[in-house]
């Protein structure tokens, strides 16, 4: 079973309700997916599976606006991971919807002016409907994956790095990755991980890969051929990009457009509602 998780957002509504008097509160334990009540008692704060919190560790929580914690044994346990293998820091965030996951300290998510959940469904909606087997190249918190998984026969999702799926093993967000027997992990680069498929593969394929700077070959020509393979005839791809008004994004976009018509794409158009194109074979 899961551990509770809080963030500030439930922190500061538990401390509310103990300054102003009350004996318990309806807040999450598990970042606004479901509501449960939580009991005061002499000082403390009881949770529903028994553990037991201090005020003086909720104001800890309160107190950062970046985190996300388990609770474990009556103790807090930040969720975060370091990754040896890419010299990297994983940790899960807190927005009013479902958390995101800071790389480093960059969102993978949008979040201004929606929320992960929300920016999920607009990529989802991109290349609706999703049917047939599905491939998700980039896992990260698997938000993409278990949205396809809902209409789709299968989805297989690709994730380069092991440290993000203890991130997803503590998410409550996440828990359809390890549940839904539609959905296939598989862990390596999804650059060399996609050579293995057979050609016509999948029905929709949905590249939403890390910034360019951090992942340049998912936005090369020569990954770009093989997304092509892989894709049956008649079928499309959703690439997420960026901002398509910034800079860069105009810049990136550019160039995506550019090598996904020379690797055999009849049609690419930009897809702005969620930030990126959608490529037709």
């Amino acid at each position: 079973m899961l551990s509770p998780v809080i963030s500030h957002y439930q922190a500061h509504e538990i401390l509310e309700a103990t300054a102003a008097g009350l004996g318990d509160v309806t807040t999450s334990l598990d970042l606004n997916r479901t509501k449960v009540k939580v009991i005061f008692n002499s000082g403390f704060i009881l949770l529903p599976d028994g553990q037991r919190l201090s005020q003086e560790q909720l104001q800890a929580v309160q107190e950062n606006e970046l985190a996300c914690y388990s609770v474990r044994e009556n103790e807090l346990e930040r969720i975060q991971f370091f990754s040896e293998a890419f010299n990297r820091y994983y940790s899960l965030m807190p927005t009013r919807g479902a958390p995101t996951m800071l790389i480093s300290g960059i969102p993978m998510h949008r979040i201004k002016d929606t929320d992960p959940h929300q920016d999920t469904l607009s990529k989802i909606k991109a290349v609706k409907p999703l049917t047939g087997p599905v491939l998700d190249t980039t896992m990260g918190l698997g938000y993409t994956a278990v949205e396809a998984a809902r209409t789709a026969d299968h989805v297989t999702t690709i994730e380069l790095d092991p440290a993000v799926t203890e991130i997803c093993r503590r998410n409550p967000w996440s828990q359809e990755l390890f549940d839904n027997p539609k959905i296939t992990r598989l862990v390596g680069d999804a650059y060399d991980v996609i050579q293995e498929f057979a050609d016509q593969t999948f029905s929709r394929v949905i590249h939403d890969p890390p910034m360019f700077s951090l992942a340049g070959d998912l936005y090369s020509s020569e990954f770009y051929v093989q997304l092509f393979r892989v894709l049956r005839s008649s079928s499309r791809l959703f690439h997420y990009i960026g901002d398509p008004k910034s800079r860069s994004g105009r810049n990136v976009t550019r160039g995506v457009v550019r090598r996904l018509q020379d690797s055999g794409f009849k049609r690419v158009k930009p897809y702005p509602g969620a930030f990126g194109v959608l490529a037709y074979k």
